[in-house]
């Protein structure tokens, strides 16, 4: 342990952000280098710096840690990461930060919990809330992933008119997730069986041509 991780979980522990940064910045510890681990300390039970701050819903702190080399999906021995354990403390705020960051939301502890999961045992409501809407997302975004991989595969047997419709349906659903506000999950879910309906006769082609090709299941919300 270097003496600038205990100083930045010092400052985590104290709610410093002003303490973290003027650390980092006199140790030289920037975004392009990163060369250091700034959360390299842990405690007694395994959580690091970014972890425990998540905990304490220091949300600024959090995004801070991450934008100089913390690893926003890293977890404990048990399998917290720190989207479980603002779930589970039910710092909404948090959430949304790491959820932002990229975080998991399907990071798993050693019992087989999510963040969700989590944030309904503990009867953390609101948090629930914005990971089933996360989830429902990233479902529809995976999925739109999964068609465009599909379509640029050159074994693929698909017509030029079969791609444009692939093609054309996608940065359509592309467009809808990156200019939507205020979506539900119900509209997720909306979109994700249109695109799958749209595109089911090009996709069972497929399938008829090669058993081979997985046609992916809807994600379970």
């Amino acid at each position: 342990m270097t003496s600038i991780q205990k100083d930045i979980f010092n400052c985590v522990l104290s709610g410093d952000l002003e303490g973290i940064k003027e650390h980092l910045e006199r140790e030289g510890v920037t975004e392009e280098s990163q060369e250091r681990d700034v959360c390299g300390m842990k405690d007694e039970v395994g959580r690091n710096a970014l972890l425990t701050a998540c905990m304490l819903g220091r949300s600024a702190i959090g995004r801070e840690l991450v934008r100089h080399g913390a690893q926003v999906d890293e977890q404990t021995v048990r399998g917290y990461s720190s989207l479980h354990l603002a779930a589970c403390w039910g710092h909404l705020e948090t959430v949304r930060t790491l959820l932002e960051l990229g975080a998991d939301t399907q990071a798993k502890t050693f019992r087989g919990d999510r963040p969700v999961d989590l944030a309904r045992k503990y009867s953390r409501t609101d948090c629930a809330d914005c990971l089933v809407l996360a989830e429902a997302k990233q479902d529809l975004v995976s999925y739109v992933a999964f068609v465009k991989d599909l379509i640029s595969d050159p074994e693929k047997n698909l017509t030029k008119e079969e791609k444009n419709i692939c093609t054309r349906t996608c940065s359509a659903k592309s467009d809808w997730i990156q200019n939507v506000k205020n979506a539900t999950v119900s509209d997720f879910i909306a979109h994700r069986k249109d695109i799958e309906d749209t595109l089911q006769p090009i996709l069972c082609k497929l399938s008829a041509q090669s058993a081979t090709v997985p046609v992916q299941p809807a994600g379970k919300i």
